[in-house]
């Protein structure tokens, strides 16, 4: 049975079986896949104790990632990530002080979430090189080690981003190494990046010396959105694979989408199959069609292989009325703002979906534009722990009249989530300028 979790609801679906059993539609249509949506039933398995159809699933799934172990997550890499947060935390051997974390500030609100419940401190790093925007931070290696020296505390783990909402990506097998030599665990947001395992050169970052990294498969892969997957690499520390089903239980729902665990399962049956050749095909299309679009004029940023950020600022347009130009020639952006528009590829875009782009952007003439204006995000002033400041009484005041306050619940640019001002941290000038950039006009602050 090589999709164990699919082939058990379809055959439960077709076996008459009256349900006295949740979901409350009892298997008959009204969207369509009712009859597909289950519970942990007899014989369905049970994700945080799994040791049937599901046990067999995650493992096939393990065994394509080259994982000591991977986890189903039916709510997304924002559970994958609380999760291997909270695997790092339960099996460090001091913890005498809370957990601290280093990290980039490109995280996903996910992870000040994590760091909020969790009671984490967290050591940002700020790049030698500018960063190239909210959504991108790159970190190098050098970086990480140059904040490893400067800390006056111990670090407990290492988390970045990678690839990041542009579309680049960190050097994890040199951050691996230094983190390494520290004995500290390096987790990643891999949440763009569950394809990369498959393409000519394997650049996932298990494979590359990450401990853990999480995969929405959703993303950028056939599957259900809310799918992803946690691997845990098998040079991981100890621990960390005995104690993740329990950990992952901490923070998910008790009620498990059997429909989106049967796409990931089917997934697995895709990946196994003649997807690397078609991904190798859907590269090479979206190559051709970056070169295409810098024949024009335009200018193309970022490593991903299936991803195409455009630098339109650069060429007098706002990336945000390049998404509204490219929405009238029924061609929907991944995220845009006001420098940058982001498109993500997969070999489910056809032929035409790349001729519709090229076309559309070549009705547009291209101009000197400005240069880009990334966000860099200023050295944090922190006034008091994430967790503190977050569940501390609070109020909602226009921005301009921030300036100084603690910030109470993080600020984040919706998408992609990436924190402008964090729970504990003072608000300042450049922080106000951002928060108007990105259009937030108000904020809460402690009272």
């Amino acid at each position: 049975m090589s999709a164990p979790i699919y082939e058990f609801a379809k055959n439960y679906a077709e076996s008459g079986v009256s349900r006295f059993h949740m979901p409350g539609h009892k298997g008959k249509p009204l969207h369509g896949l009712e009859p597909l949506d289950l519970t942990e039933i007899r014989g369905a398995d049970y994700l945080f104790g799994a040791e049937g159809i599901i046990a067999e699933s995650e493992a096939r799934t393990a065994a394509l990632y080259g994982a000591a172990k991977t986890l189903y997550s039916t709510e997304g890499s924002s559970l994958c990530i609380k999760t291997m947060l909270a695997i790092a935390d339960h099996c460090r051997a001091d913890k005498s002080k809370r957990m601290l974390v280093m990290a980039p500030r490109n995280v996903h609100k996910a992870f000040i979430n994590a760091c909020i419940l969790l009671d984490i401190d967290v050591e940002w790093v700020y790049p030698a090189e500018k960063s190239r925007s909210l959504c991108s931070s790159g970190v190098t290696a050098h970086d990480i080690w140059a904040s490893f020296r400067r800390c006056p505390r111990e670090i407990d783990a290492v988390y970045i981003t990678s690839p990041d909402y542009l579309g680049f990506i960190a050097d994890i097998p040199a951050i691996a190494e230094v983190c390494k030599s520290y004995g500290v665990p390096l987790i990643v947001d891999n949440a763009h990046g569950a394809y990369l395992k498959f393409l000519d050169t394997d650049t996932h970052p298990i494979t590359l010396g990450a401990d853990m990294c999480c995969d929405s498969a959703h993303k950028t892969l056939p599957c259900y959105t809310g799918g992803a997957m946690l691997h845990i690499s098998q040079n991981a520390p100890a621990g960390f694979v005995e104690c993740s089903k329990l950990m992952m239980s901490l923070f998910a729902s008790t009620s498990p989408s059997y429909l989106i665990m049967q796409s990931l399962d089917l997934c697995a049956e895709y990946l196994a199959g003649d997807y690397r050749k078609a991904l190798a095909e859907t590269a090479a299309r979206t190559e051709l069609c970056k070169q295409r679009l810098n024949a024009m004029g335009w200018r193309t940023i970022g490593d991903e292989k299936c991803k195409i950020t455009v630098a339109s600022a650069e060429r007098g347009i706002s990336g945000d009325s390049l998404g509204d130009i490219l929405r009238k020639n029924k061609i929907e952006p991944e995220y845009t703002d006001p420098d940058l528009a982001v498109l993500m590829t997969t070999p489910f875009n056809t032929e035409e979906d790349f001729i519709r782009l090229e076309a559309a952007m070549a009705d547009i003439r291209p101009a000197e534009g400005t240069d880009l204006q990334f966000d860099g995000i200023p050295e944090a002033i922190v006034r008091m722990p994430i967790r503190e400041a977050a569940f501390s009484l609070q109020q909602e005041v226009p921005v301009d009249e921030a300036k100084g306050r603690i910030c109470g619940m993080t600020v984040t640019s919706c998408q992609p989530s990436v924190p402008i001002a964090v729970s504990g941290e003072e608000i300042t000038p450049d922080i106000i300028s951002i928060l108007k950039r990105y259009g937030i006009s108000a904020i809460s602050v402690l009272r």
